[in-house]
């Protein structure tokens, strides 16, 4: 029988132990051997945000590196000399292709560029160029740095068709043309659906301002009367008569549409019931990697999150965001944040006109917890004014054609004051959502602690029993919906890392239709085959790294495999990497499973390979990239996102 003392001591390193995955003791190794991984996801809240949830920013912290690395540069040298665009597939001999002629800043004679070309890429995991294997032709033709793989060695000319568009990006979709973003740009583009809805929705606003401003009291009244009977100037009378007619124009509409769902349209039924879902990703949810995850199981993949005013201003960074590959769709969704109903209405009728057949639903981002997103009123801002949300989702609903419209939410803004299950009964009255993702956590608390997925439960309950209500009321009884079992699909976020979390939320509710997951897939790409499976898969380090070939392979069929190109793969993969290191091997573990928040002490792999895939050193990251895409130019720069990342 233990005595009270030592039931303390177990207490006391019980409690010690707690947040930390348990390394058999064979693979340990000292202090000095590696980093511990420390990141901003596990930062005390009032110590990185300071004043604005409370906390002094930085107390007793001044010697540690942690945090966001907020003003990192990780953009890429252009080659220095480089091939006119002109001559990059053309006959080696050919001339007065380019129109600029003397004056053109590029390099229009060939074997000269050759000569001053960087070295090749030798790579034992590709051979040959992988978009000339794939495609039977390069677009980057001399500029390639696979370049000999496709070059007759003694004439110089390219080898393959080259008769084909060699611009165009086979296997992707949702490029829109150069012609359709000069029209966003130079404001051409007839945005017809969203004037008339902003207009409606303008029309309501001004009906609910006139009947607040009926309150003033009698004084003010008399004191207007007073001044109205002064003679006016002819152009006040003016202003005044057309103010009168807009403001006529407005009731007309408000009467018209008061007791309708005015923004009711015909959707595409949008189904997410058990599918495999991974989250909307900043930066490291790129095409490449999105690819990946369909070939690793995903059903469903989402853009990063475009800002809805550069979509509408033709700007050509943000609408490289919607781009897909042809496995993603259907099952295809795009992000957009936006803090008003014009932007919405706008970016959401733009998406719908220029790329409606890649889209399977436009999903507006109301969680998202960015300061500088909040405090431009978008992302979780939205949430401290839902009237706003349902305008934008409203305006959203009217143009998107028959792309359903979903939204993504936080439990809310503040910590301890969760608004998200009164929320969704407002979002199933005052708007038609085809989805809602709940991630089980507020702004405030960002990704600390863990996720709420009792209060997820209880607002997919609520979901259901709001939807419910709507039906048997006179609203729900005089919609559009005959349709009496249209369910609005609820998605649940936050912490799944294991085919076991993922079963366990699913089977706790039936209310709840999926789960969607973020990091557990950037750390676990395979986490998609482990639910299928039922079971933990031990990768093997020669496994994990055949994941990464993939990925370099879609990387360089993406962003090309010319010099800057490969800078831009490099980038990405090592943006993948600082997510992708942190796994731990199955077969090192004490006890399985381990959760998102716990961390390892030291640790060396069953082998080098497997110990340098769990470096968190970005040095290594590198080395890692290099086997892929040669080594790393003495320019090329990374900086990790999280400070703590790669440093000693």
């Amino acid at each position: 029988m233990k005595r009270v003392g030592e039931e303390q001591e177990v207490e006391v390193k019980r409690q010690d132990s707690r947040g930390v995955a348990h390394i058999k003791t064979e693979f340990i190794v000292g202090s000095g051997g590696r980093n511990t991984f420390e990141d901003d996801e596990l930062e005390p809240e009032s110590e990185r945000l300071g004043g604005e949830f409370g906390g002094k920013k930085g107390k007793n912290k001044k010697n540690k590196k942690r945090g966001q690395n907020k003003n990192r540069d990780n953009r890429q040298q252009k080659e220095q000399n480089s091939l006119c665009p002109r001559y990059i597939v053309a006959d080696p001999s050919a001339t007065d292709l380019c129109s600029f002629g003397g004056q053109c800043r590029f390099v229009h004679d060939i074997p000269e560029y050759l000569a001053g070309k960087k070295e090749e890429i030798h790579s034992e995991y590709f051979q040959k160029c992988p978009v000339f294997e794939a495609l039977g032709y390069c677009p980057m033709g001399y500029k390639c740095r696979f370049l000999s793989s496709h070059l007759d060695p003694e004439t110089k000319v390219l080898a393959g068709d080259y008769s084909k568009n060699v611009n165009a990006h086979p296997g992707e979709i949702n490029h829109i043309t150069a012609d359709q973003k000069y029209d966003l740009l130079k404001r051409r583009f007839q945005f017809t659906k969203s004037d008339f809805i902003l207009e409606v929705i303008d029309s309501f606003q001004e009906e609910n301002r006139d009947n607040h401003a009926k309150k003033v009291d009698s004084k003010d009244k008399k004191e207007d009367s007073v001044e109205e009977d002064e003679e006016k100037a002819p152009q006040v009378q003016q202003r005044e008569k057309e103010a009168s007619e807009r403001r006529q124009k407005q009731k007309d509409l408000y009467l018209k549409y008061k007791d309708t769902r005015y923004f009711a349209q015909e959707k595409k039924k949008l189904d997410l019931r058990g599918k495999k879902i991974v989250s909307p990703l900043t930066t490291v949810g790129n095409l490449p990697y999105r690819r990946l995850m369909r070939s690793l199981g995903a059903d469903v993949t989402y853009s990063e999150m475009a800002l809805g005013v550069p979509l509408i201003q033709g700007t050509n960074s943000e609408w490289a965001l919607p781009k897909a590959h042809e496995s993603e769709y259907p099952g295809f969704g795009v992000q957009i944040a936006c803090s008003k109903a014009w932007q919405a209405s706008k970016a959401a009728e733009t998406l719908a006109s220029y790329i409606p057949n890649g889209i399977s639903e436009i999903n507006l981002n109301s969680g998202c917890p960015i300061d500088l997103l909040y405090r431009q009123g978008s992302g979780s801002a939205l949430l401290d004014n839902p009237a706003r949300m349902f305008r934008c989702l409203n305006a959203m609903n009217y143009v998107s054609g028959d792309i359903p419209i979903t939204v993504k939410i936080r439990t809310g803004t503040k910590e301890n004051h969760p608004i998200a299950d009164s929320l969704v009964n407002r979002l199933v009255f005052e708007t038609d959502v085809a989805a809602i993702t709940l991630h089980g956590r507020s702004r405030q608390q960002r990704y600390t602690k863990m996720a709420d997925w009792d209060y997820i439960s209880k607002v997919a309950t609520a979901l259901r029993q709001s939807e419910s209500d709507f039906l048997e009321s006179e609203q729900g009884k005089e919609s559009k919906h005959d349709d009496k079992t249209r369910r609005i699909q609820f998605v649940g976020n936050g912490d799944i890392y294991n085919y076991t979390d993922w079963y366990d939320h699913i089977n706790s509710n039936e209310e709840i239709d999926s789960c969607m997951v973020a990091r557990g897939a950037l750390i676990k790409p395979w986490i998609f085959e482990e639910i299928d499976a039922q079971q933990h898969l031990d990768k093997s380090s020669q496994e994990r790294l055949e994941i990464l070939k993939t990925y370099s392979r879609n990387a360089m069929e993406h962003w090309g495999t010319d010099e800057y190109g490969i800078s831009l793969c490099r980038r990405f993969f090592c943006e993948f990497m600082s997510f992708y290191h942190r796994y731990i091997p199955l077969g090192i573990l004490e006890r399985v499973p381990v959760q998102l928040n716990e961390r390892p002490p030291n640790w060396k792999g069953r082998d080098e390979l497997e110990t340098l895939l769990g470096s968190p050193d970005a040095k290594d990251w590198i080395k890692l990239s290099e086997m892929f895409f040669g080594p790393a130019d003495s320019s090329f720069i990374f900086t990790p996102k999280h400070k703590s990342s790669s440093y000693k």
